[in-house]
């Protein structure tokens, strides 16, 4: 008898938290791609194949030549990885058996994986956004020559403070990617100073990085000019599930919203670990990574370390 009730409690208070325990999806940006990715799906699954041909015929070229055969500098341009990036994650989720997702996220240009995954967008469409955004990105890189550094070892408060104090040039904090590790971007100059800074400061490194250019800047501005009237023009659907976006770091699920979001977030910071405590906040507690690689599952154990990354 004292087994049955003791067996009853617990599965009383099992049922009560287990609306609560929530299944995040996160999906990756620039900087996960390697030589050679998706080319085991594109063998394993006709699905997986369709998709890759259908990508080749939006994009004008035979971007999986290049992910499955190409070389580092092929893949590393931003026209072709920003696509390649998308396409791999988005086919990674669509061809595998899983749960419908409590709610999504994406670094950057991931968040517009999560919007295929939460079905606010469809995959052609999805594509055709962000191969314009990585021409207008590249082209807003050409006008102003930039770059990023990775701050190690400070805590943001102190890295925002810094970049104000450079008043003379543009640097400000781009990506908030977990505690102790936080992306700064700005002209070459300006980034070199608060490097400077920083380290002076006690950072424990101050990383430049082979990047383009200044990605989440004030120097993206003429990217999301071009990217607006595409964003606009394109057909958003109602989500199954809340975009957590990168821009405002809680869950979204209008329309109207998604797509200013977008829009800002080439501008503005990303709040990667503002998004990962938001989700937290509101239940998840698993969380599933669909792309190249596993940075994100990294990230996401440092900021919550009780997440379960399945």
């Amino acid at each position: 008898m004292q087994v049955y009730i003791v067996w009853f409690i617990f599965y009383y208070f099992y049922r009560l938290i287990q609306p609560s325990m929530k299944h995040a999806f996160v999906f990756p940006g620039q900087g996960a791609q390697f030589v050679g990715m998706g080319k085991d799906l594109y063998e394993s699954s006709y699905k997986a194949k369709e998709l890759f041909e259908d990508a080749n015929d939006i994009l004008g070229f035979r971007i999986s030549d290049i992910m499955f055969g190409g070389t580092d500098e092929e893949l590393k341009q931003t026209n072709v990885t920003q696509p390649a990036v998308f396409i791999h994650s988005v086919i990674s989720y669509l061809v595998k058996q899983h749960p419908t997702p409590d709610m999504v996220a994406g670094h950057s240009l991931g968040e517009f994986s999560a919007l295929v995954a939460n079905r606010a967008l469809n995959f052609q469409d999805a594509l055709k956004l962000v191969s314009l955004r990585a021409q207008a990105m590249q082209k807003a890189c050409d006008i102003a020559p930039s770059t990023m550094a990775a701050i190690l070892g400070l805590d943001d408060t102190k890295v925002e403070e810094i970049c104000l104090s450079i008043a003379d040039d543009i640097v400000v904090a781009a990506n908030y990617n977990c505690p102790g590790q936080l992306v700064i971007s700005g002209s070459i100059t300006g980034v070199q100073k608060a490097c400077d800074a920083l380290k002076a400061a006690g950072a424990k490194r101050a990383l430049l990085l082979q990047v383009g250019g200044a990605f989440h800047s004030p120097l993206m501005k003429p990217a999301e000019l071009e990217l607006a009237q595409a964003i606009e023009s394109t057909n958003f659907h109602e989500p199954i599930c809340p975009v957590y976006q990168n821009a405002v770091a809680i869950g979204v699920r209008s329309a109207n919203e998604i797509k200013q979001n977008l829009l800002i977030q080439l501008t503005a910071p990303v709040k990667w670990s503002q998004c990962v405590r938001a989700m937290v906040a509101d239940g998840a507690t698993q969380f599933s990574e669909y792309g190249p690689g596993t940075v994100l599952q990294g990230l996401i154990k440092k900021i919550e370390p009780t997440a379960i990354i399945v």
